[in-house]
C-alpha cells in the first residue's frame, strides 16, 4: 500500500485539502490513515451520519463522539473552526451532495484549509462528485489488496485456525502462494471469508482449496455487473487456422514467467483482432487465457453504458479497478467498436460522457501498471477511433480473414470431434473445397444442421449430410462481399495477417 499512501502524502503536500477515496474497504482505509496520521504527528478523526464526529484512539478503535456533530454542516464548521493538525475521514458524506449548502461549505473549506495542517478525506464505494467540486476535490482509488497484504491475511487466518485445531492447516509456501494468487481481486474482507469458508468446507486449509477460492472470486466479479469471469474451457486446439496469431500468442505467453522480468521483458500489453465476423476472434481470446493459465475477464461495454445517466464513467473505473486487482489476467473486450459507438449514440449517455468514458479506457490501456493483457475484437474498422489504434495501446494488430481450404478442413474436423465423430471418416478435403468462402461459425452451423438431418432420418452422420448442409448456406462472403473487401484493403497496410501466407508456410516447412 506504499503507492497509495505516497499519493495521499503527495496530494496533501501539494495543498490538496479535500480528497475523495473510492473504496468499499472502510476498515482498511481507517487502518492506513491511522498509521499515516501517527507518522505525521496528527490526529485521526472520523465521521458517520449516525455517530457524528469522533477521534480514533488506536487502530480500529474509535472513541466517543465529540459534542453533537452529526449534521454534515456542523462537522464542516467544526473542522474550519479548529486548527488542530488532523486528518478527517468523512464516510457518509457523498450522500449529502444534493444539499447546495453542504456543497458550498465544502468548497469554502477546501480553499480555507490550503494553508492549514488539516486534510478532509471523503470515502464512498462509488464516485459521485458534483460538478461544482470537480476542481476542489482530488479523487484517489484505494487499490485492492496486493499479494503481500493477502499473504499476511492468510497467515493470520492460519494462526487462528491452528488455535482451535493444529491439523486445520496443511500449506506449503507454494500452496500459500497459489491461494494468494487465487484471492487476488478480492477485498481483504472477501478474501478472509473465502479462506475461512474453504477451511470450514473441507475441515482443512490446503492447496485443494484454490478452486473453492476461485469460485468465490467468480461470484464477487459477477456481482459487479460489469465483468464476467469465464472458466478456462477453450484451448488453442479448438481454434482452426490462425497459425501466425497462435504462434505470436504462445511466444508472448513465455513473458509471464518471473525470469522474463530479470531478462528485461515487459509483461505483454494486449492485441487487437480485426476482421470478418465468425472467424475465431472471440474464440482466440478464450483460448489464450487457458494457454497462459490466467483468469479470463469479459468486459461488456454495453453494460458500462447501460446504467443510469452519469454512472457510465464510474462503471468503467470500477471494471478497470477489478481487472487490475485480479492481475495477472486476460481482459476480453468483444466487438469494442459497437460498445464505443453505442456509448456515443445512447439516449442514456450524452456524447461528453461517452468521450470521457472512452478517455478513461485509453488512459488505463496506455498507463496501466498491472499485468492485464487486453484482447479486443472488432468487425467494423470505420467505427474504431484512431486513438485506439495508436502504438502503445496494443502490442500488435492482427487481421483475421476467412479461413483458407486447409483451415476450413481443420475447423470441420474440430467440430466433428466435439460431437464425437472421427474426422478421418469424412472427406474433409472435399468438404473444405465445397465450403470456399465460409467462416468458422458458418462451418460449425453446417455440422450442426447435418447432424439434425441425419438424426431425423434415423441414421448416423454421413459425408452427404455435410455437403447438403453446406449447399444450403449463403455465406457472409457473398452477402457482405463489399464490407469484407474494405476490411481487407484497410488491413493490407495496417495490420498483420493472423494466417501465414503460402510463401511463409513454404519457408517454415523448408
Amino acid at each position: 500500500m506504499g503507492a497509495f499512501l505516497d499519493e495521499i502524502d503527495l496530494l496533501v503536500r501539494s495543498r490538496h485539502a479535500v480528497l475523495y477515496v473510492v473504496t468499499h474497504e472502510e476498515g482498511r482505509l481507517e487502518d492506513l490513515l491511522f498509521g499515516q496520521a501517527h507518522d505525521q504527528g496528527k490526529k485521526l478523526f472520523g465521521w458517520t451520519a449516525d455517530r457524528g464526529l469522533y477521534e480514533y484512539l488506536g487502530h480500529h478503535e474509535p472513541g466517543k463522539g465529540i459534542a453533537d456533530m452529526k449534521p454534515p454542516t456542523e462537522v464542516l464548521r467544526e473542522i474550519q473552526r479548529t486548527g488542530t493538525p488532523a486528518i478527517y475521514l468523512l464516510k457518509d458524506f457523498p450522500a449529502f451532495f444534493d444539499d447546495p449548502a453542504v456543497v458550498r461549505q465544502l468548497r469554502d473549506l477546501a480553499q480555507d484549509l490550503r494553508h492549514k495542517y488539516q486534510t478532509v478525506i471523503l470515502s464512498s464505494p462509488k464516485l459521485a462528485l458534483p460538478a461544482e467540486l470537480d476542481k476542489d476535490v482530488a479523487v484517489v482509488d484505494l487499490p485492492l489488496p496486493d499479494a503481500g497484504e493477502l499473504l499476511e491475511l492468510l497467515r493470520a487466518v492460519c494462526v487462528e485456525l491452528r488455535r482451535s485445531d493444529k491439523e486445520a492447516v496443511a500449506l506449503s509456501k507454494g500452496d500459500a502462494d497459489a491461494l494468494v494468487q487465487a484471492a487476488q481481486g478480492l477485498t481483504l474482507s472477501e478474501a478472509e471469508n473465502a479462506f475461512a469458508k474453504a477451511a470450514v468446507t473441507r475441515g482443512v486449509l490446503d492447496r485443494k482449496d484454490v478452486e473453492l477460492v476461485l469460485s468465490e472470486k467468480q461470484q464477487v466479479i459477477r456481482k459487479s455487473g460489469l465483468l464476467e469471469f469465464h472458466p478456462p474451457d477453450t484451448s488453442m486446439q479448438d481454434v482452426g487456422g490462425l497459425e501466425a496469431l497462435k504462434q505470436w500468442l504462445l511466444r508472448r505467453g513465455k513473458a509471464w514467467e518471473p525470469k522474463a522480468r530479470a531478462f528485461g521483458l515487459p509483461a505483454p500489453r494486449g492485441v487487437l483482432l480485426l476482421g470478418v465476423p465468425g472467424c475465431g476472434k472471440s474464440l482466440t481470446a478464450r483460448a489464450v487465457a487457458q494457454a497462459w493459465k490466467l483468469p479470463l475477464l469479459h468486459l461488456d461495454l454495453g453494460r458500462v453504458f447501460g446504467g443510469l445517466l452519469g454512472s457510465s464513467e464510474e462503471n468503467m473505473r470500477k471494471a478497470l479497478r477489478v481487472a487490475d486487482g485480479v492481475a495477472p489476467a486476460v481482459l476480453w473486450i468483444d466487438e469494442i467498436e459497437k460498445g464505443l459507438a453505442g456509448g456515443m449514440s445512447s439516449g442514456q449517455s450524452d456524447s461528453g460522457t461517452a468521450i470521457r468514458v472512452f478517455g478513461t479506457l485509453l488512459t488505463w490501456m496506455q498507463e496501466r501498471a498491472g499485468e492485464v493483457f487486453v484482447v479486443a475484437t472488432a468487425n467494423r474498422i470505420e467505427q474504431l477511433p484512431p486513438e485506439l489504434l495508436r502504438r502503445g495501446r496494443f502490442d500488435e494488430i492482427f487481421f483475421v480473414d476467412l479461413p483458407d481450404a486447409c483451415a476450413r478442413a481443420e475447423i470441420l474436423g474440430i467440430h466433428l470431434r466435439k460431437r464425437r465423430r472421427e474426422p478421418s471418416g469424412f472427406d474433409l478435403g472435399g468438404l473444405a473445397k465445397a465450403s470456399e468462402g465460409y467462416s468458422g461459425a458458418e462451418l460449425e452451423s453446417c455440422v450442426q444442421e447435418a447432424l439434425f438431418a441425419a438424426y431425423d432420418n434415423g441414421r448416423d452422420l454421413e459425408n452427404e449430410d455435410l455437403l447438403a448442409a453446406i449447399d444450403e448456406v449463403t455465406p457472409l462472403s457473398v452477402t457482405s462481399a463489399e464490407d469484407i473487401a474494405r476490411l481487407r484493403a484497410w488491413a493490407s497496410t495496417r495490420a498483420r495477417s493472423a494466417d501465414p501466407s503460402p510463401e511463409e508456410v513454404g519457408e517454415a516447412r523448408g
